[in-house]
């Protein structure tokens, strides 16, 4: 048997996203700029997949464009800010993804923009008296921070974020990756600036996802060559991802309520069963549920004989997990994350992601086998 708990990583593609994909791919080979029917009709395909995405999250099909990821989402949004609004100073914090940490870093390093980091608490929560402070001495910053950390799982409060930025004349930016296709997102009633969307953490395609920006605001196009997404990306649409995209936030969409309830009790399972089972365990992020993600849950191991060898030893064992980001997976040095909630390093910490194919009889195989590699 093998159990996959890594769903914060990357989702198993939905079947329903296969066959619209798969239609695509067989009957659908036009180039979306070609003027001629077959052109037209990909083109009309590839708008349809626009409006279906602006329609979920309250947008404009105009304030929607198509990127390879949340990364390079983050990127535009990051590089464009200070090259073409003007940002001199980024307020973000120190457990963002690397999408968006090593961006900031860099326009520091280089001279372009000043980077401040709000404080957080143990539990990765953000200091929304500081974030004030931070957005009050630089008025007009560009603040980017992400709904839910991608280890931990602590969510910030994106109005309250929203209402601190307009106050101060901020521009607000939210990478929502691990967010998108689990909770209900209007750009709108929040007040978001841009917004960043990975296909593949609710069971669409990789290489896909889209970026959100509030038509106020004028970009300049960081890949040139080409008039695509209105001259913002040059290079021809990945239309069989983009319809993937498309099709996988509107399952994901329509199903959020049964599966956040249905989620939530797999990891309240988790937790208890793990806490049963094994002494001197504790969690990583928000202690409430409304506070942190309900599809991770970061468990803190006591030192143990597995100890560096867990995730392998899980492996072997049959259980998919992960030590941290999946984007630093091979990385020698640790979670950026857990250094910065002061997580001790004698402790192992290892995270367990939930999906819609994740069942009871998963979690009760994945505690077994827990139990077992760290008393071996």
């Amino acid at each position: 048997m093998r159990v996959y708990l890594d769903n914060a990583a990357t989702t198993p593609l939905d079947p329903e996203v296969v066959s619209a994909m798969t239609d695509v791919l067989a009957n659908c080979y036009g180039n979306p700029s070609a003027q001629h029917a077959i052109g037209r009709n990909a083109k009309g395909i590839m708008e349809m997949a626009r409006r279906k995405i602006a329609e979920i999250i309250n947008a404009k099909p105009s304030e929607i464009l198509f990127t390879a990821g949340g990364t390079e989402a983050d990127n535009i949004v990051i590089r464009s800010a200070v090259h073409d609004l003007g940002v001199k100073h980024i307020i973000t914090s120190p457990i963002e993804h690397h999408a968006v940490l090593n961006t900031v870093e860099e326009m520091h390093h280089k001279g372009l923009a000043e980077m401040h980091l709000v404080t957080i608490n143990d539990k990765g929560e953000v200091d929304l008296a500081h974030l004030e402070q931070l957005a009050s001495k630089y008025p007009g910053s560009l603040i980017t921070l992400m709904h839910a950390n991608n280890e931990i799982g602590t969510l910030i409060d994106l109005k309250k974020v929203s209402e601190i930025a307009k106050k101060h004349n901020c521009i607000f930016h939210s990478d929502t990756v691990q967010t998108m296709g689990h909770y209900k997102i209007d750009v709108q009633e929040i007040g978001l600036d841009f917004l960043a969307c990975s296909a593949h953490k609710f069971n669409g395609p990789k290489g896909s996802g889209f970026l959100y920006v509030r038509n106020t605001h004028k970009l300049k196009p960081i890949i040139t060559g080409g008039g695509q997404e209105k001259n913002m990306r040059a290079g021809t649409e990945n239309l069989y991802g983009i319809v993937g995209l498309a099709k996988a936030l509107e399952i994901s969409d329509r199903i959020i309520p049964e599966e956040q309830k249905r989620l939530q009790s797999l990891k309240t399972l988790m937790r208890k069963l793990i806490t049963e089972q094994i002494p001197g365990v504790g969690f990583n992020g928000a202690d409430n549920d409304e506070k942190n993600l309900y599809t991770v849950l970061n468990v803190s191991l006591p030192p143990n004989a597995a100890g560096e060898m867990l995730l392998f030893k899980l492996d072997i064992e049959g259980v998919c997990a992960s030590g941290g980001s999946a984007c630093s997976s091979g990385a020698s040095k640790g979670s950026h994350v857990l250094a910065a909630i002061h997580h001790p390093d004698e402790r192992t910490g290892v995270r367990f992601s939930f999906g819609k194919f994740t069942t009871e009889e998963d979690i009760r195989f994945a505690v077994q086998k827990l139990k077992k590699v760290i008393s071996e």
